[in-house]
């Protein structure tokens, strides 16, 4: 860890147990709205295809917005075959709400034909294949990995970055280096969960303005790195 990043540190912290982290993560989060692609997949969305595309979908889409055009979308297209067959215009019309629409329906074509064409139908199940696809970066291809195909991997969005940086667990610049960061020190048994339990407490809990650590269940370990007028 940098000195500059150490001095930011709070004093008479508890030291930051992982797993006593989750557990309160769990408890904190029970009552939230699920982020979005852990939603889809307990409403029977959770094929790798679907969290493909729900993922690609809720790129700079809020949550509450990708369910909406995830519901619409599916109860059409579900499969490489359904979205090769629907007319892009349809699928235009389909993704409207989500940013991007018209870009989103000419990746998720070209994505589904080359499912057909180059991998028998089947989603690639690496994160090197899954970013070789237009649209698809890091965080997409690990929320494809971890949560359609069950893989651990870590998906790191506005949300698991700055919260995990917030904490002190990592001292990273950017979603992609925090995830590497992880990868490093997260145990693999939350590799998938991480971004289940952070998307949901960083929207309503650990907020980007003024986090509401006074009541936060994990304030007695968080370092609070960076936190400027918490509530």
């Amino acid at each position: 860890m940098s000195q500059r990043h150490a001095s930011t540190l709070q004093t008479g912290k508890e030291p930051l147990d992982i797993d006593v982290v989750f557990e309160r993560l769990r408890r904190a989060v029970a009552d939230l709205p699920k982020a979005a692609m852990f939603d889809l997949r307990d409403r029977g969305y959770g094929t790798p295809f679907e969290q493909l595309v729900g993922s690609l979908i809720s790129a700079r889409t809020r949550d509450e917005t990708t369910m909406e055009v995830c519901l619409r979308l599916f109860a059409e297209a579900r499969t490489p075959e359904d979205f090769v067959a629907l007319p892009e215009d349809r699928l235009v019309a389909l993704l409207m709400g989500a940013t991007f629409p018209e870009p989103k329906a000419r990746d998720l074509k070209v994505i589904a034909r080359q499912i057909i064409d180059e991998h028998g139908g089947k989603v690639p199940d690496s994160l090197a294949e899954l970013i070789e696809f237009r649209g698809v970066g890091p965080k997409i291809a690990a929320l494809t990995l971890a949560v359609g195909f069950g893989r651990p991997a870590v998906a790191v969005d506005v949300h698991v970055h700055r919260i995990t940086n917030r904490w002190g667990y990592v001292a990273a610049t950017s979603p992609e280096r925090t995830m590497l960061a992880l990868e490093t020190r997260l145990p693999q048994r939350y590799w998938i969960e991480i971004n289940e339990r952070l998307v949901p407490f960083g929207k309503f809990v650990c907020t980007a303005a003024r986090p509401k650590c006074s009541t936060c269940l994990l304030l007695s370990m968080c370092g609070q790195v960076g936190v400027v007028n918490p509530r």
